[in-house]
């Protein structure tokens, strides 16, 4: 699907049935707001939620705000879905493949979809097994907290904060399957929102191993993973040079390094990520 590019680096998520918290967020700085149906709203506050997202996106924001709607295999995404008119777009939770993809196109066509594709062991081993390449997505995500709960786990990270083996091999799957479909990958929250050194690491590290973005649950949290995914200077000037020294031919030098086609689609995908 045709979007604004880059996309988004922050991805805050907010309380649907929070009308305040959705006020503050507009204020945020984030790059774009995940309204939240879900998780963060009881099942008896459902309806309340809905017609507060409505209203929040009868008004002006700076960014573009996506609907996390409720799973596909509940009774509530298709209200969810009826209920927001005004999204930019969705985020899809426990999405296990194109095929439910196309049953929330059905339900709303012609917007952008984020799809969290992690969170059940089925969508991890889809990962691999399919290709995720579908006209409404333009990113995946990854979480392991639901994962932790289909695996019948009792924790996802060890006492170093570091993700046992299971959910890194998710996580690698997820990255793995957005690049194949030619999509952007987006690392999961950092749960610790008073933690802004924590938070600025995962996606430092997040960002070296090709992820785009991430996914945050706190205001706080927005300065250090735009920081982490805005390119150095020093990356773009390498960038420039790259692209400079080898228009027209497939094989170059900079400053004694031979330079091949490898290094300029690396030096493209830097300088497709800088902001106006």
């Amino acid at each position: 699907m045709s979007v604004s590019h880059p996309l988004p680096r922050s991805w805050l998520f907010v309380p649907g049935d929070s009308p305040s918290k959705m006020e503050k967020a507009r204020a945020s700085g984030a790059d774009a707001l995940i309204l939240d149906l879900e998780d963060s709203v009881a099942p008896g506050e459902k309806q309340a939620a809905r017609e507060a997202v409505a209203t929040e996106l009868a008004k002006a924001a700076p960014m573009p705000r996506y609907i996390r709607v409720n799973a596909l295999d509940t009774d509530w995404t298709q209200a969810d879905v009826a209920a927001a008119e005004g999204a930019d777009g969705w985020v899809l939770p426990k999405c296990e493949g194109p095929a439910d993809l196309d049953v929330l196109a059905r339900l709303a066509p012609g917007r952008p979809v984020l799809a969290i594709a992690t969170e059940t062991v089925r969508a991890v081993r889809a990962l691999l097994a399919e290709d995720w390449t579908h006209p409404s997505l333009i990113a995946l995500a990854w979480g392991g907290e639901d994962l932790a709960a289909d695996l019948g786990a009792t924790g996802n990270r060890d006492g170093r904060g570091q993700y046992h083996s299971p959910f890194l091999f998710a996580r690698d799957a997820m990255l793995f399957a957005a690049k194949a479909a030619g999509v952007g990958a987006i690392d999961t929250v950092y749960t610790d929102f008073r933690d802004s050194d924590g938070c600025r690491a995962e996606a430092v590290a997040a960002e070296t191993v090709g992820f785009g973005g991430k996914m945050a649950i706190h205001p706080a949290q927005v300065a250090p993973i735009n920081e982490a995914f805005t390119p150095a200077q020093d990356r773009v000037d390498w960038a420039r040079a790259v692209v400079r020294a080898m228009e027209g031919d497939g094989v170059s030098s900079l400053n004694g390094q031979m330079l091949d086609r490898p290094h300029l689609r690396q030096a493209q995908a830097i300088l497709s990520r800088l902001r106006p």
